[in-house]
């Protein structure tokens, strides 16, 4: 019998760990975000499809970084530049060391939509993340 209570309670374990973290990526209108060279922390995100979010941001890096979330069934191209400037949803900017909160309403459209850096040269190097808006 000892046997499976050891199991069951590793396991019941991890499942809170995994809850109290955040694990599964859950929809949520509250969402923290680390910016970085050249990294968004976390990098997925889920959200409720025409919900008003709250987006708290900290620049970690030295440098100023852009949140900027493309439009559906867009993506950039090479690098960030005018010519995507159309296909953007919604964006704000983070100077580096500082922390802001902000507001906007998700996407009605269900899918994934391409999160990037868009100063120059950022986008390249791999500050690209993944936003899920579901139903």
């Amino acid at each position: 019998m000892k046997k499976i209570w050891i199991p069951l309670g590793i396991f019941m374990g991890l499942s809170l760990i995994l809850v109290a973290c955040g694990g599964g990526n859950a929809a949520s209108t509250h969402l923290s975000v680390n910016l970085m060279e050249f990294a968004f922390n976390p990098s997925s995100f889920t959200v409720p499809a025409g919900q008003e979010i709250t987006l708290d941001l900290k620049n970690n890096g030295t440098i100023t970084h852009d949140f900027i979330i493309m439009k559906f069934g867009t993506d950039v191209g090479p690098d960030f530049g005018a010519e995507d400037e159309p296909n953007v949803y919604w964006r704000t900017e983070q100077a580096p060391g500082t922390s802001g909160t902000y507001t906007f309403t998700a996407p009605s459209q269900p899918g994934e939509y391409q999160v990037v850096c868009g100063v120059k040269g950022h986008y390249q190097a791999g500050m690209v993340a993944k936003l899920t808006v579901v139903p």
